[in-house]
């Protein structure tokens, strides 16, 4: 497969919709079980050769070890147990509600004991429902769900070329359930005040100033897949700084801006690993600049931070 195949959202809208919210019923399993890190870090997957995974899970709260996986080869959903017991159901044919049971089955089959606290979508439309009663998204296309862990992947790399040039606090490359994207988010020590309305969720993604970088699918409010940046908190004269390649451009979004770079634009460039690294520094030097980090400081060119092994 060529590196960032083409992906445009109207083709497999159905199968992301269906995609995304098992992704859900998942994702608030491995929130309930597993042990809380800053930032939430505990709380994303990453990528396997095969799919996606929770990472193991368990033992703290009593169940035994044990994961969840996504395998977008033979498109099934995998919980296997440290002990060698594994479940499996194929992804294809199922409604989230049959998605959300046989998840669970599977689980019980184990003898992993856990509850989703709260068995509804986060931030999608049909919030107020139930998993277990959506019948609505019941469209999983294998093809579409290759190409987009293939695109997940190819994306993962790129990020990690681009993480391995900092040398400060950073999260790792991971994948988010509720959002949907792929991001990755280097950190100043600068706690942020925040209004004690804020709530919990963003309270503790955003308790220190961060620059943040990743991909999306789109969705209803950016209907076409793109890289992205943002600071937060947003420096005065950000949205003034130029980016790179030419097409990439800073959107408003409520009262900060998100720096975008189309994936159709970085498809189009010459080398578009090359264009997307340069959107990614471009986009990390305008907030961290404005903002007044250490730029020579928290370099790390090559992934070296001694200086001595750097010049040999």
């Amino acid at each position: 497969m060529p590196l960032f195949p083409p992906m445009p959202l109207a083709e497999w809208r159905g199968t992301k919709e269906t995609l995304h919210r098992f992704a859900q019923v998942v994702g608030k399993i491995r929130l309930a079980a597993s042990i809380r890190r800053n930032h939430w870090w505990n709380v994303p997957f990453h990528l396997t050769g095969r799919g996606i995974t929770t990472r193991p899970m368990g033992q703290a709260d009593g169940n035994p070890v044990f994961t969840i996986d996504f395998d977008f080869v033979d498109h099934q959903l995998v919980v296997a147990a440290l002990d060698g017991r594994a479940s499996s159901f194929p992804l294809y044919g199922q409604s989230v509600a049959s998605f959300h049971d046989r998840t669970l089955a599977a689980l019980d089959a184990l003898g992993v004991r856990t509850e989703i606290r709260t068995p509804r979508p986060f931030d999608l439309p049909d919030s107020a429902r139930l998993f277990s009663e959506d019948t609505e998204h019941a469209r999983y296309d294998p093809v579409q769900a290759h190409r987009y862990w293939c695109v997940l992947s190819q994306v993962a790399l790129v990020l990690e070329e681009f993480a391995a040039r900092f040398s400060g606090k950073a999260s790792p490359v991971h994948h988010f359930w509720h959002t949907f994207d792929i991001a990755h988010t280097r950190f100043s020590e600068r706690r942020v005040e925040q209004p004690p309305e804020t709530d919990p969720v963003t309270r503790e993604a955003y308790s220190r100033e961060v620059v943040s970088f990743g991909f999306w699918f789109g969705d209803e409010s950016f209907t076409e897949p793109a890289f992205y940046s943002y600071t937060t908190p947003e420096p005065a004269g950000l949205a003034g700084e130029p980016l790179a390649p030419a097409p990439a451009r800073w959107v408003e979004r409520g009262d900060s801006h998100l720096a975008v770079l189309r994936y159709d634009d970085a498809r189009a460039e010459s080398d578009p690993r090359a264009a997307v690294l340069a959107f990614y520094e471009g986009a990390y030097r305008a907030g961290a600049g404005r903002a007044g980090w250490d730029l020579d400081g928290l370099a790390c060119p090559g992934g070296i931070t001694d200086p001595l092994l750097h010049r040999s």
